[in-house]
């Protein structure tokens, strides 16, 4: 995620936004880590006001590969995180292939046993499979993953094979008027220590900029600051993730102001730590017991308090963002949580949906823990994300089910239903998290079919539009431009 130094307060455009100024006031409020020149950029993967809002865009309702296509460009490797967008920059991270393979440590071990030793016998057996793991990798046993169904890594069900290819871990910055890329920079190469699920790849993280620099993250291969000229200004490496069943990482880091904030939860120690965006230096750390999850920490702030919260299986917890400290906590969440909250009218919206539904509406400004207590000022449990971020708009809270093409709509303050688990026709499910400009909501489907909607109480669909591509990343906004990652291309579209 993404913030920048101080917070502008957006302006009303005349684009039928259908806003009111006082919500877009307690909007920029709540997501003061998403502060941006006037919300004229996409600094992190939630967007300027961190809920999935560009409140000055205005992009197409139509398009098609021939119609209000600006600029598609090929992009050099995988990825499914979020183009971030600051002035005529657009950043975006990629995992290359090299088509360079190290033999793998099962490799070696099958030629030592076909070899016979020094007396002529054959090597001791491997142990047979399903026999218990060491004591060290018993700490917690997963169930599913972000793919939905409990598939593996790479190839299918299950953990996935440890890969055995050479990975570039790239961060590209590409020109926001023509598409070319301006600079590309190798962050690590690498073989992965372990593989990702069959849907995704090893770049399903974001990069964060605060307009000065851009904060390059890999989860395992490290936090890395950039100039906008593409210099490498200080990094770190916090080590090797252990993913739940070896469905891989994804998620982003969190910045506003000076703070630069990481959320490590994975089969191993878990921990979230803050650094000075300038020098890198830590600035405290706080450990964590939580089983692996891929959401964005969400940083706002409430009666002149940053804090920094971040939702888990475990506990949804709250901490201070100057100091560390842990402010509230509240259980109620499903297993493998991977949307990021949003926040608006003093309250946190926290959901998730896998084997299970859950959506807590949590007041701000208690402390302690939370659960099942009066700061819950409603809870929904029907047809909620598992792996799309809901996206809240003016007063109307917006998620999906599942990974499903289903939509449902809430009234943010009340959790009134508005919209019930409309099927929707077209898109064959969805990974990316709506957004929503110009008074109106972009859903990007898997199949490569999107659908625009209406922001409003009632369902009604504006657009239905196809492209050649597939697309699991989460779409942006910038000004009248819609930018759409798929698994191959970059699209950047606006009317012509």
């Amino acid at each position: 995620m993404h913030r920048a130094t101080h917070l502008r307060l957006p302006r009303l455009a005349p684009i039928g936004l259908g806003m009111l100024t006082g919500m877009l006031l307690a909007s920029a409020s709540a997501a003061l880590g998403a502060a941006t020149d006037d919300g004229a950029n996409w600094p992190q993967w939630r967007g300027p006001l961190a809920n999935g809002v560009a409140p000055q865009g205005n992009p197409p309702s139509k398009w098609s590969e021939t119609e209000n296509v600006k600029w598609k460009v090929k992009l050099p490797g995988a990825g499914a995180g979020t183009p971030i967008i600051w002035g005529n920059q657009v950043f975006i991270q990629v995992a290359i292939a090299t088509g360079k393979k190290v033999e793998s440590a099962a490799e070696k071990k099958s030629a030592a046993l076909d070899s016979p030793n020094v007396f002529g016998q054959a090597q001791t057996p491997a142990a047979p499979a399903g026999a218990a793991p060491p004591e060290g990798e018993r700490r917690r046993r997963p169930s599913g993953g972000p793919g939905g169904g409990g598939g593996g890594g790479g190839g299918g069900g299950g953990r996935s094979e440890k890969p055995t290819e050479i990975q570039q871990f790239a961060l590209l910055s590409i020109d926001r008027a023509t598409g070319q890329t301006q600079w590309q920079k190798i962050v690590r190469e690498e073989v992965p220590h372990e593989g990702h699920h069959r849907d995704h790849g090893f770049a399903s993280h974001s990069p964060v900029t605060d307009g000065q620099h851009v904060y390059s993250w890999f989860g395992s291969r490290g936090l890395h600051c950039y100039d906008l000229k593409g210099e490498l200004k200080w990094e770190k490496i916090f080590g090797q993730q252990r993913t739940a069943a070896g469905f891989g990482e994804g998620n982003s880091p969190a910045l506003h102001g000076n703070t630069l904030v990481v959320n490590w939860d994975h089969e191993g120690e878990d921990f979230i730590a803050a650094f000075d965006k300038t020098t890198g230096k830590e600035l405290w750390r706080n450990p964590r017991d939580e089983k692996t999850t891929w959401t964005t920490p969400l940083i706002i702030q409430h009666e002149g308090k940053s804090q920094v919260i971040v939702s888990a299986s475990q506990r949804i917890r709250s901490y201070d963002l100057a100091t560390g400290k842990q402010l509230w906590e509240c259980g109620g969440m499903t297993a493998n949580v991977i949307p990021t909250p949003v926040s608006d009218f003093g309250m946190l919206y926290a959901i998730s949906g896998f084997r299970g539904n859950s959506l807590l509406a949590i007041k701000l400004g208690k402390t302690g823990d939370l659960t099942d207590t009066a700061a819950i000022a409603w809870a929904h449990g029907k047809s909620t994300p598992y792996v799309p971020s809901p996206l809240l708009y003016g007063e109307n809270l917006f998620f999906l089910a599942g990974n499903n093409a289903i939509l449902s709509c809430l009234e943010a303050k009340s959790g009134k239903p508005l919209i019930s688990e409309q099927r929707l026709e077209g898109p064959s499910g969805f990974y990316a998290s709506p957004v929503g400009a110009g008074g109106r909501v972009y859903l990007a489907g898997r199949n490569g079919t999107s659908l625009v909607l209406k922001n409003s109480g009632q369902f009604e669909i504006l657009a239905t539009n196809k492209l050649d591509e597939k697309f699991d990343a989460s779409p942006a906004v910038v000004g009248n431009e819609l930018y759409l990652r798929g698994h191959e291309y970059l699209y950047c579209l606006a009317e012509k």
